[in-house]
């Protein structure tokens, strides 16, 4: 009798078992099909977008008024602001790719800028539609190689999933035909590189280029680098860190550090500077599986960080929670001014209150010592330039940069309308408003100076 009743308890849990493990794999499948969905509609929408990339800048070429040549500029960024965002959603961030991103996001910029400028009175010179000439003919390349690519997912029916699985553990991940199609394109682009922007294309740099140009200090060698990283996340006595030169693409020298943390199976990586020995980011991608303290208290412990390593006259300036993680910005202060483009992000593990992520790109792009800025309107002025129906709550001034990438004194208010919270920068030479932002939930944490 017992053993009959034994032996029913175990065939129970055999076929509970099994029911679990069939529902976790459907679950699983259904998690795999969604992500090879999203990545699926991302390639092919991008694919779309550099059709008409391609179609829209012979568009430009064939046109002589500004009430057309415009617009159309204008509809050249809004493709190329797509197909970077699809970009953002493929699985390719561990494969280089670096120079496609550049190459669109100058694009973009150098249509943006036109689009915006007055060419009744300052119509484009020939320089500037030779430029056209040869992005047209650029993104016809592109446009060619990227629908190889496409033809042969369809006709092979091959999956993105696999090629994130590939980037993920092979350790040539160049055997993978879509991962081949896409570095043959980035190595098509790399040749793209003597396209002259035109005047004021120095604006057009990338983080990458103005760090390199913006970074101070004596040269650092492999060991410094590590004593760096050790007083930068407080840490004593590591001995197995390994230290390599950072990868291809950039184009500043920096060291790439991974550190184990024993205390949680995963390792700490970082980048650092060869000039200055400047920490650039630090990630620990651990699991954070709860919170234990408040976003506050975290705000705090991401305060002493920056501090503690060095970075001066910070103030925090937004403060949001992801699940388990809080994220703070912290602008720089001159004068009473935030100074927005010296801005560097802190991410703190809610559970044990320790910082996970660090990244500085916009502090070492623009820190430098400025001059004073000019304030030509007052509180009481600029507030005439806000929607009236606009109830304000708090102002600063603050120094952003403007759509031509230019650092420019404004009054920052926060304000709300019914129930939104919105964030509005008025110029504070002559009341342009050159930023609106609804924020979003959580709100930022408003504190008096």
């Amino acid at each position: 009798m017992v053993r009959n009743i034994i032996i029913a308890l175990l065939v129970v849990g055999i076929i509970g078992t099994g029911y679990w493990g069939y529902i976790e794999h459907q679950e699983k499948n259904a998690i795999l099909i969604k992500a090879e969905g999203n990545y699926q509609r991302a390639f092919h929408e991008l694919t779309y977008n550099l059709d008409l990339l391609h179609d829209e800048l012979g568009s430009t070429l064939a046109m002589n008024s500004r009430e057309r040549l415009s617009p159309s500029l204008a509809e050249v960024w809004r493709i190329t602001s797509e197909a970077q965002n699809e970009l953002g959603q493929l699985p390719l961030a561990l494969m280089p790719f670096s120079k496609t991103e550049e190459y669109l996001y100058k694009i973009g910029n150098f249509s943006y800028k036109n689009a915006i400028r007055d060419l009744d009175n300052e119509p484009l010179t020939d320089e500037e539609y030779e430029t056209l000439e040869q992005l047209y003919e650029q993104a016809g390349e592109i446009q060619s190689e990227m629908r190889k690519v496409q033809s042969m997912v369809l006709r092979d029916q091959l999956r993105w999933m696999d090629v994130e699985m590939h980037l993920a553990w092979e350790e040539e991940p160049l055997d993978n035909a879509i991962v081949n199609g896409f570095h043959i394109i980035d190595e098509k682009v790399e040749g793209f590189q003597e396209v002259d922007f035109g005047a004021g294309s120095s604006e057009l740099s990338t983080s990458s280029e103005a760090i390199a140009k913006n970074l101070t200090g004596d040269p650092i060698d492999e060991h410094e680098a590590l004593n760096v990283a050790q007083d930068f996340l407080q840490l004593d006595g590591v001995t197995d860190a390994e230290v390599t030169e950072a990868g291809e693409g950039l184009d500043y020298e920096a060291y790439s550090i991974t550190i184990p943390d024993g205390s949680h199976g995963t390792n700490i990586t970082m980048d650092i500077t060869k000039i200055g020995g400047h920490p650039v980011w630090m990630l620990n991608e651990r699991d954070v599986d709860k919170q234990n303290i408040s976003l506050y208290d975290a705000s705090e412990n991401a305060k002493d960080f920056i501090e503690r390593n060095g970075f001066d006259n910070m103030q925090l300036v937004d403060s949001r929670q992801y699940d388990n993680i809080g994220v703070f910005n912290f602008a720089g202060v001159m004068d009473n001014i935030r100074i927005y483009s010296d801005s560097i992000v802190v991410e703190v593990a809610l559970d044990e209150g320790d910082v996970i992520g660090f990244e500085s790109f916009a502090y070492l792009e623009n820190h430098n010592d400025r001059e004073e800025f000019t304030q030509e309107l007052s509180v009481d002025e600029a507030k005439e330039f806000l929607n009236p129906n606009l109830e304000v709550m708090e102002h600063h001034l603050a120094v952003i940069k403007n759509q031509l990438e230019e650092e420019v004194l404004c009054h920052e208010f926060y304000g709300v309308i019914k129930n939104d919270t919105y964030r509005i920068f008025i110029n504070a030479e002559n009341g342009k408003e050159e930023q609106v932002e609804k924020m979003d939930n959580p709100e930022p944490i408003f504190r008096n100076n």
